[in-house]
């Protein structure tokens, strides 16, 4: 049996990608270089899109092999997209808090920024969700919904539970009563549990995950929240200065 090369590569990405997000997260470094194993059949059912305008189609493992190139992906795949929607309309919340309440010039710029990128990705993983004929969970930000209105729709939910890093209704409540120095210090602590969530969601679907886009797409997820995470440590450090 020829194993396809894209699993390949996407097998080396996901373990040097478990490493930086172990290291990040302050977890144990036993990190060596591996050939990674050929892709095994699901042990569990994977999803199939259908044609345009049609929903995805459910392939229990029995039924999988032999099915050829067709594009699948797995419940990790289409739960870290879904889930990834909600967590990042949190976090836009959030930046989106900045401009009234802080009194610094970097964080406002800081938080610019992450408004910007994850309310992008919320676009780019609501069109991934439609393209594969499933829902898109409704969430706080416009830029859930696809552009053109179409695709199906989920009920919003507020499941801080399933999501690591999210911020309880409490803290989100005290962070929009915060200002100047106190909000500047909330809000960065807070995104920083936050970004550290979205690791932990980026390291699950990597062992899990199957299509190529999810894993590319979650693998820049991370490195740009691992940066993130160094930059927004660095200015708690100035204000505790």
């Amino acid at each position: 049996m020829t194993t396809d090369p894209r699993i390949r590569r996407t097998g080396g990405r996901r373990a040097a990608l478990t490493c930086v997000v172990a290291l990040t997260l302050g977890l144990s470094a036993g990190c060596t270089a591996e050939e990674p194993a050929p892709a095994p059949t699901p042990s569990s059912a994977v999803l199939a899109p259908g044609k345009p305008g049609e929903p995805a189609r459910t392939i229990a493992p029995d039924d999988y092999e032999g099915m050829g190139d067709v594009d699948v992906v797995t419940d990790a795949d289409a739960d870290f997209m879904t889930q990834m929607i909600g967590h990042h309309a949190q976090a836009v919340e959030m930046a989106q808090l900045v401009p009234e309440r802080s009194t610094s010039a970097q964080i406002e710029k800081f938080a610019e920024r992450i408004r910007l990128t994850q309310d992008g990705e919320i676009q780019y993983m609501s069109r991934w969700l439609t393209d594969h004929g499933l829902p898109v969970p409704a969430v706080a930000s416009p830029s859930a919904a696809p552009s053109d209105g179409s695709g199906p729709r989920a009920p919003q939910t507020h499941d801080h539970d399933s999501m690591p890093g999210m911020l309880t209704d409490a803290e989100m409540e005290a962070l929009a009563d915060a200002d100047g120095t106190a909000f500047d210090r909330l809000f960065l602590e807070g995104m920083i549990q936050h970004h550290g969530g979205a690791l932990e969601m980026v390291e699950d679907v990597s062992s899990a995950g199957r299509d190529e886009t999810v894993q590319e797409f979650s693998a820049n997820v991370a490195a740009d929240q691992i940066a993130e995470i160094d930059r927004m440590s660095r200015l708690l450090d100035e204000l505790a200065g």
